[in-house]
Order: C-alpha cells, then structure tokens, then sequence
C-alpha cells in the first residue's frame, strides 16, 4: 500500500531467487490470502492491535521475538518506528540491518509525541544496528551529521520495476476519464503528502480530470475532508489499485504530481518516470535529490506555482526522457545481499 511494502515486495522475491532465506513477518490484520510463501519469500502473519499510536510498534516486538525463536541470522527493520525495537533484537542475540526510509518524525500525521519516539527509534537503530542502509544522500547526510556514523552506512537506492505499460478502457469507462485527459496524483491519503494542493490547483482546469489513486490506513478528519474536497471539485478517487488498473493509469497520465512537504526517495514518482510520464514535484530534498530539470519542481507549499508550473507541464509537446539506470531492483538486491555477507555469518 506504501513506499516501504513495495520496496519490500520487489526486494525480498529477488533476494530468495539468489539463494536467501527469506521470512517476511506481515500483521496479520492487513492480510487475508492465507499464504505462506509466496515468489520463494517465506510469509508469517502475526496479529496486532489496530491502533495508529502503538500498532507498528507492538507487532515489530513481537515480529523480534519470532525472529529470536527461529534462530534468524539476520533482522532485516524497515524505517524509525519500527526500528525502535533495535537494543531488544541486539539483546536477543540477532544480528540487525536498518534501512532508513527517510526521517518519519516530519510527517505532518504524527502529534509531538508519536514524534519524539520516532526520532528515538531512528537514533537507536543507528547506535545498535550492525549496518545501516539509506536510500538517498539526503539520508545518508542526515545520519552522518545528526549522529556522526559513517561506518557501516551503505547507499543503496529505492528501486522500481521494469514499466508493464496497457490499456484498460473498462476501468477508464469506469472511473469516466479519458487516456491523456487526467492528472495523476498516487499516494496514501496522509498530510505530508498535501494532496489538498493538487486538488486546489486543478480547479479550474480545462479538459483535464484529476484521478487520486490511493487511500488512508486510517479514516480519520483530515483524509475525509480530503475525500469530499476532492470529490466537490470533480475528481475521480479510484482507492488502494495494483496490477493492470494501477500501469493503466500509469500508461495514459498526461502528467503526475506530487506535491509532498516529506519523502524518504519516492517509489511513486519514480515508477512513473519509469513509464515516461510528465512528472511535477515539490521542491523538497528528497525530490531534488531525483535531479529533475528545474521545470519540473514547483515551491513545496504554493498552489499558485503548483497551477502554473502544471498548466506550463501540460502544454509542453516535449516528451520527456529519464536515465532510471540506478534504480533497477536487480542491482538494488545484489547490493542488499553484499551487506548480508558482509555480517560473517
């Protein structure tokens, strides 16, 4: 549904094909497939409470505990709230890896508190974690500065998969847009994301739709003002898609926006590169760090440039050429596996 379960999910098949034992410990309350294994990844759902405030947290401890009875060589933890659990996993006996996926605490969802604890989990992975990997400079730079290690940090990037362009004209017919004819905004429904703005700077727009792909985890006020904002103005929301519905609207987006105040390194926008999409993003580090030229970015905030820039993206005949060659899942896994190695197993 997010950023780091799609890393998750083009990681972990790709590191089993290369001989990896790999679990992958799912809260049981998201997941109804009854699988076990799947693309020769290995699957234990374990329950946890569904509350935002302490659901992840409750869930990874448990998840360590799991690790710790089968003997796990290596607790690979995504992300800072999770990774608050690091001291415990070090006193069971488990070697960890940490991956940052960018600093959770300036997510605009998370009240003070919920804050300060995520800027303690990021701090304890990087005191305890045997490697440490990040997926941008900007990260990389932020553990470097914030807590001085510089040991053990390894720059490997988020990656995206190889485009499966198509057409769907049901789903099109469906949804009442037309190929060509529609903004695509993708992403979780939460604050940082600010997709109000995109909203905001669509009205008005002629001959284009906008088309939100996504949802929020938790209904909550903002992301029902969200919804009946988004609606007033005309837009089509489609909810949580993969497969053929989510590379169609891929396929046929005249342009995709993603107006964010906080990203760790965007799978969103680079699967959309990857398909050769017009893309416009906020001017934020982690977006800058993608090295768009600088038509492409808009200031982080501002509606006003956002509508310009877009009606700007839209009358632009230019087709638009990516180098996505340090993005491809492939190398990404090779290099996650020669940090497993390099723990002397």
């Amino acid at each position: 549904m997010g950023g780091v379960e799609t890393h998750c999910e083009q990681l972990f098949p790709r590191l089993a094909a290369m001989g990896v034992d790999v679990t992958v410990v799912r809260r049981s309350g998201y997941v109804s497939d009854g699988l076990t294994e799947w693309n020769g990844v290995k699957l234990k759902d374990i329950p946890a409470p569904k509350k935002k405030s302490f659901e992840a947290i409750v869930h990874t401890f448990r998840a360590v505990n799991y690790a710790a009875r089968i003997h796990a060589d290596i607790l690979h933890v995504h992300a800072a709230g999770p990774a608050l659990v690091t001291p415990y996993a070090k006193l069971r006996g488990l070697k960890v890896v940490f991956t940052s996926h960018g600093p959770e605490y300036d997510r605009d969802k998370w009240g003070k508190l919920a804050k300060a604890v995520l800027r303690l989990g990021e701090r304890l992975a990087v005191k305890y974690a045997d490697d440490v990997i990040v997926i941008s400079d900007v990260i990389r730079n932020i553990i470097k500065d914030k807590y001085g290690r510089t040991e053990r940090v390894h720059l490997i990037y988020n990656g995206v998969p190889s485009p499966e362009p198509c057409d769907y004209p049901e789903y099109f017919e469906e949804l009442g847009i037309e190929p060509g004819k529609y903004i695509l905004g993708m992403c979780r429904f939460v604050p940082e994301k600010r997709l109000g703005d995109l909203v905001e700077a669509c009205k008005g727009l002629q001959d284009y739709k906008l088309v939100l792909a996504g949802d929020t985890d938790f209904e909550d006020a903002y992301s029902r003002k969200l919804k009946a904002d988004a609606k007033a103005a005309g837009a089509v929301l489609t909810g949580f898609i993969r497969g053929r519905k989510l590379h169609s609207l891929l396929t046929h987006a005249a342009c995709y926006v993603l107006p964010s105040s906080h990203e760790g390194l965007p799978i969103a926008l680079l699967e959309a590169m990857s398909y050769g999409n017009k893309v416009l993003v906020s001017d934020i580090p982690a977006n800058l760090a993608v090295g768009l030229p600088e038509k492409n970015y808009f200031r982080c905030g501002d509606v006003a440039d956002l509508a310009g820039k877009l009606r700007g993206m839209l009358a632009s005949g230019e087709k638009p050429e990516y180098d996505m060659s340090r993005y491809d899942w492939d190398t990404i896994a090779e290099q996650v596996k020669q940090v497993y190695e390099s723990q002397n197993i």
